[in-house]
């Protein structure tokens, strides 16, 4: 079977390769003409097992905008949510299209699939890493502020697959990671052991911010986790990024979040709609991060 270059996470890539992609975002951001389809005839797989906004849209625009084509695919409309053998699917969809990107919930799904697919895999989220985000994040970072080695970011609320991947970005991109968590809810020692000294937890919000360039947070509770919606409320509640806390980064520090929010809870209304929050140019960038991760992985 032919090697294919995947992207299950962030580590598939070299410090230069990812500061390479999130030049070529803010490159195809700004230069992009109708006439430039370097995906013209090539085809995209999109398998939904979690649904999306987002990722849906800047990946099937992406294609579309490169000349190529997208395939919405969901669990409840093929054969893989009827117990077909993964491997069976994989080797199946990967003969026909040129690359497969999945929005799942466990990560060995993923990382099974890319096994046995003949083209390359995109994790276009799990419940253990969400690497397509953090390629929009840091692209955002760069075109506002440049780049974000040495700098300070923190990270506020869950040690989710969000937090993972910044840990997995601060060690490809030489910043300092500051992670602010309740003590039941820091990010997995599996993820937690490739970081250095760059990556400090805390359990005060108000010491992970100070002196920040970037703050950071998501939801209380991500998708599937609804039952645990009370508890969690409980848990987080002196992790909300609010004024206060933006008092203790630094004065030109940007906040993001990787959408949908919920004013009042995670965030105030009144950061989420300030003049450091540039949470819809990083919604934005997902579209342009996509392009170039797409043209990397297709084109070579």
């Amino acid at each position: 079977m032919t090697q294919s270059r995947h992207f299950i996470s962030l580590q598939d890539l070299s410090s230069d390769e990812f500061r390479a992609l999130i030049a070529r975002a803010i490159s195809l951001k700004n230069n992009c003409s109708p006439e430039f389809q370097p995906l013209k005839g090539k085809t995209l797989a999109m398998i939904f097992e979690k649904s999306s906004t987002r990722t849906r849209v800047s990946f099937e625009a992406g294609m579309a905008q490169m000349g190529g084509n997208a395939l919405f695919l969901s669990s409840r409309d093929t054969q893989l949510g009827r117990g077909e053998p993964l491997a069976d699917s994989a080797k199946v969809i990967s003969s026909m299209v040129d690359c497969i990107m999945i929005r799942t919930f466990d990560h060995a799904m993923i990382t099974s699939f890319a096994q046995y697919s003949s083209v390359p895999v995109i994790n276009a989220l799990t419940d253990l890493l969400h690497p397509c985000q953090l390629l929009a994040d840091m692209q955002t970072y760069f075109e506002l502020r440049g780049d974000i080695a040495t700098k300070t970011v923190c990270w506020v609320g869950d040690g989710n697959n969000m937090c993972h991947s910044y840990i997995n970005a601060a060690m490809l991109l030489g910043f300092k990671l500051n992670i602010a968590t309740p003590k039941d809810y820091q990010p997995l020692d599996l993820i937690l052991k490739s970081a250095d000294e760059r990556v400090q937890l805390f359990n005060s919000v108000t010491e992970a911010a100070n002196n920040a360039d970037l703050i950071v947070t998501d939801v209380w509770t991500s998708m599937g986790q609804e039952q645990e919606q009370q508890k969690r409320e409980q848990a987080f509640k002196n992790y909300q990024v609010n004024s206060e806390i933006m008092a203790k980064a630094n004065k030109d520090a940007l906040f993001m979040h990787c959408l949908p929010a919920h004013r009042g809870e995670e965030v105030t209304a009144e950061v989420m709609d300030g003049n450091q929050s540039v949470v819809f140019i990083e919604a934005e960038n997902r579209l342009h991060a996509q392009k170039a991760l797409l043209e990397f992985l297709i084109c070579g």
